[in-house]
């Protein structure tokens, strides 16, 4: 066994948390919050927006879908009844795409 293999300390890329990280246990969402009050419909419409495009783009990306050409409208609109999120509208499913173009 070469003697790099012996090594006890953690490399710098390796994590350093104290104690270990449980990916398989179910997602809990965080807390909501009321949002802050005074602000116009549109900033509301286009805060929530982005927030179901955010998710809809992780679900696609769970389930294997890597490409935004490979998210069509139908392909998202099924991933939100699986989700259990309304059907998005056109302009979402289009930031959908930007998401996952963008995130590369």
């Amino acid at each position: 066994m070469p003697a790099a293999a012996m090594k006890s300390t953690p490399l710098p890329t390796q994590s350093t948390a104290k104690r270990p990280v449980l990916l398989d246990l179910p997602y809990e969402p965080v807390e909501k919050r009321p949002l802050p009050p005074g602000r116009p419909r549109e900033w509301y419409v286009g805060h929530n927006r982005r927030l179901k495009a955010m998710r809809l783009a992780i679900a696609l990306l769970d389930s294997g879908v890597y490409l935004p050409q490979q998210a069509r409208n139908d392909t998202i609109r099924t991933t939100a009844e699986t989700i259990g999120v309304h059907p998005p509208s056109d302009t979402t499913c289009h930031m959908v795409r930007a998401l996952m173009k963008y995130s590369r």
